[in-house]
């Protein structure tokens, strides 16, 4: 893709939930911009392809690899500690790594729920709290990955939609407080993505999600846009016209139409 050079401003880009996805593609489109990339996420063996797949295209790249579990405090400190022991400052952080589930809350698996929590809301909170003086040093800048569905109520998706409507909220009200110092944060809330996050969400292989094909965006479209809005300083983006469209409208809409349009929308049965 094509940046202006403010995008060569970040020397350590740290991206979570690196080894798919828009994670992987967020590598990708960052690896000739910046200096050193980390990628964070659980499986190492895959970490390690994407790290020889960038080095071999961008021989001047330096690539670190940490795998671990962000849905545990565990698996947070262990990424935290190798920052400390590698000497490694993020002046972008990338707070990717997320997880949903599709079906009614009532029949929802506790275990997943808690998952979802620990990862969509406690990682990224947790990360971008231990990481933001190094950021403020830096004049920086904080990605986090929200969703169209944070705009909204979505039966069947209600813990997700909630957790993103976190992300956003929390995105928007700490960009307020780092404006004076110099740090830039963007909510990204993509309408639906062809990666492995619905396959992830789904919790049979029988369950479609509920998602018109003409809504879907692509990985590297939602990367492309992300990173353009991020130079600009915008404080949220919704990738892709028709999703833009309808974030524009369900704006505009009061809280009964919402209501409404959300009561018809079609549902899954447990």
């Amino acid at each position: 893709m094509s940046h202006s050079s403010q995008s060569l401003t970040f020397r350590c880009a740290l991206i979570t939930g690196a080894s798919s996805g828009l994670g992987l593609e967020f590598s990708r489109q960052l690896a000739p911009h910046v200096e050193t990339l980390i990628l964070v996420a659980r499986r190492d063996h895959l970490l390690s392809e994407i790290a020889q797949e960038l080095v071999t295209r961008h021989p001047a790249l330096r690539v670190k690899t940490i795998p671990c579990d962000l849905a545990t405090g565990a698996g947070r400190h262990h990424l935290l500690n190798a920052l400390s022991q590698e000497e490694l400052y993020p002046d972008l952080l990338l707070n990717n790594a997320g997880l949903g589930d599709y079906g009614e809350f009532r029949t929802s698996e506790w275990s997943k729920n808690e998952q979802m929590l620990h990862l969509n809301i406690e990682a990224l909170t947790h990360l971008t709290h231990a990481l933001l003086p190094g950021l403020i040093a830096r004049r920086g800048a904080i990605l986090n990955l929200s969703s169209l569905a944070s705009t909204l109520p979505i039966p069947d998706f209600a813990v997700y939609a909630a957790s993103k409507a976190y992300v956003t909220s929390f995105s928007e009200g700490l960009r307020l407080e780092l404006r004076d110092h110099g740090v830039r944060v963007l909510a990204v809330c993509p309408g639906p993505i062809k990666t492995g996050f619905g396959e992830v969400a789904r919790r049979s292989s029988a369950t479609e999600l509920p998602v018109k094909e003409a809504f879907y965006v692509s990985a590297h479209q939602v990367v492309r846009d992300s990173l353009r809005a991020l130079i600009k300083d915008r404080p949220r983006i919704y990738p892709g016209l028709k999703v833009a469209a309808a974030a524009t409208l369900i704006g505009l809409l009061p809280l009964a139409a919402i209501r409404l349009m959300m009561g018809a929308r079609p549902r899954r049965s447990d």
